[in-house]
């Protein structure tokens, strides 16, 4: 069957810890009172990011994405060759890991029951002549803003999240054609609540079926200085497609010259522990970063031109009329500096498949 195909055009550059389990039901319940307006009163004392993070989406507790990674972790055979190559594709693709915010980062929008439906119909980008039944399923009535606007770049992604209906969407390559929504390709989820945070079969807009959403990161953590999850991260150059490690249930890795130590996609790894982040001198987001990647780590869950993390889309926080929230939090420094001085060349790679049930 089709996934998202692994051939591709390369795309163009882009530049929680695990819920207490006494708390995550009644988290689910308040965040589903606040989308569907019966905390409204609430909600109009919030800033519009803090509005949209309390009702974003959580897959099931014990989802990898939010289990920190022990110290005493194992790590793969082949960890320090992997840094290796890690660095090798920072130096030879711009020098530095990229933050991607509102070109190639999937916007979430938030919507209460109320949000009128609309179908979603696949539009065939790459000339297969294929219609993919579950997608006519699963897009039939997608309940969409009317403000929504995909991500800017060639990949034009979105996202909807429906807590009082436990539902959850995504679209790669959406675009709007006569008042009608259209997307290649993505996927739709029930019971996100339950889910691991891994798309079924070859469903969702990422390469590896690992949901945008859960490895974003949000405004609302670097507000409050802290990332409670794994984070997803793209690389340049991955293994082939055929070699892959969990989370990742497929890839679009390319290796045709059998290249030595290109790392799969879906392998995690994370910035060694013992590293004293606080005596460092970087920007206030590289710390808040290099914490979270010391406690737990990222996942390559996609390609692109430069090794990049998504930052979630400020586009649904800005609407009538607010500022942009990234502009006190990078407080004048280039998005594309944030990272610099992060000790990328002390990362510890986990064995393949690290944390399979």
């Amino acid at each position: 069957m089709l996934s998202r195909p692994n051939i591709l055009k390369r795309k163009l550059q882009r530049h929680p810890h695990q819920p207490r389990a006494r708390l995550e039901v009644a988290f689910r319940i308040a965040s589903s009172l606040l989308a569907i307006g019966l905390l409204a009163g609430e909600e109009a004392c919030r800033s519009p990011v803090q509005a949209q993070a309390d009702a974003r989406p959580h897959f099931a507790p014990d989802s990898f994405w939010y289990k920190p990674i022990p110290r005493d972790a194992p790590l793969n055979a082949n960890s320090a060759a992997y840094v290796q190559e890690f660095l090798r594709q920072l130096h030879a693709y711009y020098g530095t890991v990229g933050i991607n915010a509102t070109s190639f980062s999937s916007p979430v929008y938030t919507v209460g029951p109320g949000t009128k439906l609309q179908p979603v119909t696949q539009w065939d980008c790459h000339k297969s002549g294929y219609t993919d039944p579950g997608l006519v399923q699963q897009w039939g009535a997608v309940p969409i803003p009317d403000d929504a606007q995909p991500a800017g770049g060639s990949d034009a992604e979105m996202t909807i999240y429906q807590p009082s209906a436990d539902r959850l969407w995504e679209f790669w390559q959406l675009r709007r054609v006569g008042g009608s929504w259209q997307a290649c390709w993505g996927g739709g989820m029930q019971n996100v609540s339950q889910n691991p945070g891994i798309w079924s079969t070859h469903y969702g807009a990422s390469a590896t079926g690992l949901p945008y959403a859960a490895g974003q990161v949000t405004l609302a953590e670097l507000e409050s200085g802290a990332i409670n999850h794994v984070m997803g991260i793209a690389l340049v150059d991955t293994e082939r497609a055929s070699v892959l490690s969990w989370p990742a249930n497929r890839s679009d890795g390319y290796n045709p010259n059998n290249a030595p130590n290109r790392i799969p996609e879906g392998l995690r790894f994370r910035l060694d522990p013992s590293v004293n982040v606080d005596s460092l001198n970087l920007h206030p987001v590289a710390k808040i970063i290099a914490k979270a990647a010391q406690t737990y780590g990222f996942v390559v869950w996609d390609k692109a031109g430069s090794i990049s993390l998504r930052f979630e889309n400020p586009a649904p926080a800005m609407k009538n009329g607010a500022s942009n929230p990234y502009t006190p939090l990078f407080n004048g420094t280039p998005s594309y500096k944030a990272l610099a001085g992060v000790p990328w060349d002390k990362l510890q790679f986990l064995p393949v498949n690290y944390g399979q049930p």
